[in-house]
């Protein structure tokens, strides 16, 4: 018999594995962007909880869910959140972290994006700048200059705000049940989430 922790680790490793090959046929800019390591997938099971202000769910290189509480997500959705679960992040390599409200649809998958929910990314280190520019020279995205935020910040055109702030990659995405995704959200939370990179 398979422990528990041992069926999720097999669970996460899938569906890291599913997620990058989805994204490899759909996303002719993936196979210009690093990959993310095996050792990155395996090293935390895709339903880690964490807490409403930090967690001891780690990456390969960041605390995920350290630097967003589930406080500030729900501000920024307009009602109350899941406390935050890690998933994989298809854009940026790593886990982000995932918030839900009351109306996403279930059950969740924090590996995808759906509505209703609040997804909060940071990569930090060398591999920020590329994440960064490979997104933002995505064919898919239409890059579009926000000011005031890190040394520089574009929305993608469709579903969220990417902030580049020294060796930090930040990208948020708020998506409301029944709406487009919002960003004045967006910017609210990267506002409250900057400080802490």
């Amino acid at each position: 018999m398979l422990r528990p922790g041992l069926v999720g680790l097999v669970a996460a490793i899938g569906a890291a594995m599913l997620l990058a090959a989805c994204s490899s046929s759909s996303s002719p800019s993936s196979s210009t962007a690093p990959a993310t390591s095996p050792s990155t997938a395996s090293s935390e099971s895709s339903t880690t909880v964490a807490s409403t202000t930090t967690t001891s769910a780690t990456t390969a290189n960041f605390k995920s869910c350290s630097v967003v509480t589930q406080a500030e997500a729900a501000s920024a959705l307009g009602q109350s959140v899941t406390p935050g679960v890690l998933g994989n992040a298809t854009v940026e390599g790593g886990l982000a972290c995932v918030f839900y409200g009351p109306s996403a649809s279930t059950p969740t998958t924090p590996n995808v994006a759906q509505t209703d929910s609040v997804r909060v990314v940071v990569v930090k280190g060398s591999d920020a700048v590329t994440w960064y520019n490979n997104y933002k020279s995505s064919p898919e995205v239409r890059a579009q200059p926000v000011t005031g935020y890190g040394d520089q910040a574009f929305f993608d055109g469709y579903a969220s705000l990417s902030v580049l702030k020294g060796d930090s990659y930040l990208r948020v995405a708020v998506a409301p049940a029944g709406a487009a995704p919002s960003l004045s959200a967006e910017e609210q939370l990267a506002t409250a989430i900057l400080p802490n990179l």
